[in-house]
């Protein structure tokens, strides 16, 4: 059996080489280019998707550098606000400590002058019953020196003394 191994055939040689031919010739003409496109097909969708993962993610860089600036305004803006709050409410404190001190001024110095007008009230009615006190007692004093007629006359007559006649 070693011996028919062994031995070459020229025409065998030929015939297989022919069915080759013809097999790689039918699968070029019919299973190659179907093969190739579909290689390349892939061969572009994968290229086509490696482009848009690369789009995605530069878009993705490119949204969260925005996210980043918008969070940034946003801060600023917050810090602003929050600025601008406290300043309002330091402004209102301090108008209306200054309104509080202006009010109680005002309620001070009408009491000083509603005081004034009281003591001045008091002290005319003071001077009243004092005139009332020294007229009743005038009176009181004169009556008791005129009931004498002696008294009476000599009163008069000093009186007259006292004024001179042109």
């Amino acid at each position: 059996m070693d011996a028919l191994l062994n031995q070459f055939s020229y025409g065998l040689f030929f015939w297989q080489l022919i069915i080759l031919l013809i097999v790689i010739f039918i699968l070029g003409k019919f299973a190659w280019k179907p093969i190739v496109n579909a290689l390349e097909e892939r061969e572009q969708g994968i290229s086509d998707a490696l482009a848009s993962a690369e789009k995605a993610k530069l878009e993705m860089a490119r949204l969260t550098n925005e996210n980043e600036q918008l969070l940034k305004e946003a801060r600023e803006e917050r810090d602003a606000i929050l600025k601008e709050a406290k300043e309002l409410k330091d402004k209102i404190v301090a108008e209306a400590k200054e309104s509080a001190q202006t009010e109680g001024a005002k309620l001070i110095e009408s009491a000083k002058r509603e005081i004034e007008d009281q003591k001045l009230k008091a002290l005319a009615e003071v001077k009243n019953q004092v005139s009332a006190l020294s007229l009743d007692i005038a009176r009181k004093v004169l009556t008791k020196e005129f009931e004498d007629q002696g008294k009476q006359e000599a009163l008069v007559s000093d009186l007259l003394k006292d004024v001179k006649l042109n």
